[in-house]
């Protein structure tokens, strides 16, 4: 009785009862196709209208003589007529979505205002730990930690310890590369305790490390639920703040006895130690951030701990003289550069073509930021000019959810010469396949392995200045170094087009990573370092 009331009266109104789903394409075409697609899908069974700019004269009368019973609109930071009237056709039935194609259906409340000014779904629900109401999500962090024996201690040998954001194996990233290979190198007179943060309760393929570390500690990574503005830490920090961590540290000096701790990364700083490793001056990455983009946000990112945290070391270890300058003289920074395994990465001859290959795990974002710099500005400069150009990129596991933390898009533009791969055991197969290695990369820290792995390799590489910092490389003579996209651009298609002038550089960098930057010497330095800081007692755990 009450449904036949209600079609009474909206045929009395000289509406059809029958709801119908509007959508209204306020945004990138290709977004709002899918846009389409999906919400048919999510409602089948409901006649469905599609507004564009185009057609909205002519569907703003036909639509008068239906009611509207759900909208969706596409949200861009670029006003709309359309979104205009769909907000007045439909104020309560709108399902927003994003540039990501996230989507939510938007109400007079707070998570409605943080979608609709851009806020990422997966935190607009994130409320500090000391928000007075109630909270969807909260942090957790697992207990316990797993021990693995590995090699048998000697009696003879001093004992270290090294703490990681990771588990450094399989070697899929720079990060991994380096503790790996210095491990090994330290392995040679030290007994080692390594101790690592995993992504997931099932312990990693560990024997490779096992050959040379004493004991492996594993510890599954805090999951962290708060938003950034929440405190004046840096959310890297929080996000390994592990009390499981802090009760390994503490029983595993009692049973294992290790005289010094190595921390790895500038986010595990507040763990304490004797040595910390700064893969990256973070100040520096988000300072350059912070003066590209002069917002709040960046602004915020720039505002570290960093300068202070460092100051509880005994030595801090960086990968260029460019860093000791950053950091100053308290406490003392020492060099001891990235290198690449000179046995491992041996060249191929150079097969014919113009295939171009970037390496870069969309898990950092200024990767992210480099991908977007050459296929949005480099890239179409090149590819009408050069029909048989291909690239490869490797952008390691699980790259789309990172490049939609990243990036206000689902997904990367599809290209059918462009090829997209996430984890890859083994990368030096690509580099054999390739002609020239590309480091676009517009903002860094501390210096690329994967410029390094190339050079092993007698690969040409095409890199901004930032891409191959503090590697010593010479433009012109080791490297092609181009800021613009016309300069990187420039430098692409003069040593596709000359294989000779490709060969010489290559040949150039070759010559200079094996003198520079070979993991045997690297590790001499790093074995120097411990020498020089092992004391007669153990080491302090107070903070641990």
């Amino acid at each position: 009785m009450k449904q036949k009331l209600k079609n009474w009266i909206f045929r009395l109104l000289g509406k059809d009862p029958e709801a119908v789903v509007v959508t209204f394409c306020t945004g990138d075409a290709d977004l709002c196709r899918r846009m389409v697609e999906e919400v048919k899908q999510l409602v089948p069974d409901r006649r469905h209208f599609t507004v564009t700019s185009e057609n909205w004269p002519e569907m703003r009368r036909q639509l008068k003589r239906y009611r509207i019973g759900l909208a969706p609109v596409l949200l861009t930071r670029e006003p709309s007529a359309l979104r205009r009237a769909a907000y007045r056709l439909a104020p309560r039935k709108i399902l927003a979505y994003n540039s990501r194609l996230e989507r939510h259906h938007l109400r007079f409340n707070l998570a409605s205002l943080l979608f609709w000014r851009g806020v990422p779904l997966d935190r607009i629900y994130l409320r500090p730990r000391w928000w007075p109401g109630p909270k969807r999500e909260r942090s957790s962090a697992p207990a316990g930690y797993r021990v693995l024996e590995g090699r048998l201690c000697d009696p003879g040998r001093r004992r270290v310890a090294v703490l990681s954001p990771y588990f450094p194996y399989p070697l899929a990233h720079g990060g991994a590369v380096r503790i790996y290979n210095l491990l090994r190198e330290t392995a040679r007179e030290f007994d080692i305790e390594l101790f690592a943060f995993t992504d997931t309760p099932q312990a990693p393929e560990a024997a490779p490390l096992l050959e040379f570390c004493a004991r492996v500690v594993l510890v599954e990574k805090p999951r962290y639920r708060e938003p950034r503005w929440s405190t004046l830490l840096p959310a890297e920090v929080h996000e390994f703040d592990s009390p499981a961590m802090r009760a390994a540290l503490v029983q595993e000096f009692l049973a294992f006895r290790f005289e010094l701790l190595q921390v790895e990364y500038t986010q595990l700083a507040l763990y304490g130690g004797d040595v910390l490793v700064e893969h990256d001056v973070t100040f520096d990455l988000f300072g350059q951030i912070a003066r590209r983009d002069r917002t709040l946000a960046a602004w915020w990112d720039y505002f570290r701990f960093e300068r202070r945290v460092i100051a509880g070391y005994g030595r801090v270890v960086v990968m260029s003289a460019k860093d000791v300058d950053l950091l100053g003289s308290r406490p003392p920074a020492i060099v001891i550069e990235n290198g690449v395994d000179l046995h491992r990465f041996q060249a191929e001859p150079e097969p014919p073509g113009q295939q171009l290959l970037f390496i870069g795990s969309f898990r950092h974002f200024p990767n992210v930021t480099a991908y977007r710099f050459f296929t949005e500005r480099v890239w179409p400069l090149l590819r009408d000019r050069f029909p048989e150009m291909r690239v490869t990129v490797v952008c390691g596991p699980d790259y789309l959810t990172y490049w939609r933390a990243f990036t206000d898009r689902p997904e990367p533009p599809a290209d059918a010469r462009i090829r997209m791969l996430g984890f890859v055991a083994d990368v030096r197969p690509l580099y054999v396949e390739t002609n020239l290695v590309l480091v676009p990369t517009t903002v860094s820290a501390g210096t690329n392995v994967k410029v390094l792995e190339a050079m092993a390799m007698r690969r040409a590489v095409v890199s901004t200045a930032s891409g191959c910092a503090g590697l010593g490389l010479l433009h012109g003579f080791s490297a092609w170094i181009g800021d613009t996209p016309e300069a990187f651009a420039s430098g692409v298609a003069t040593l596709i087009g000359d294989p000779g002038r490709r060969r010489d550089l290559a040949e150039a960098a070759y010559v200079h990573a094996a003198r520079h930057f070979d993991w045997l010497a690297l590790g001499e330095k790093q074995r120097d370092l411990l020498r020089s800081m092992l004391v007669a007692n153990p080491i302090r755990m107070e903070g641990k």
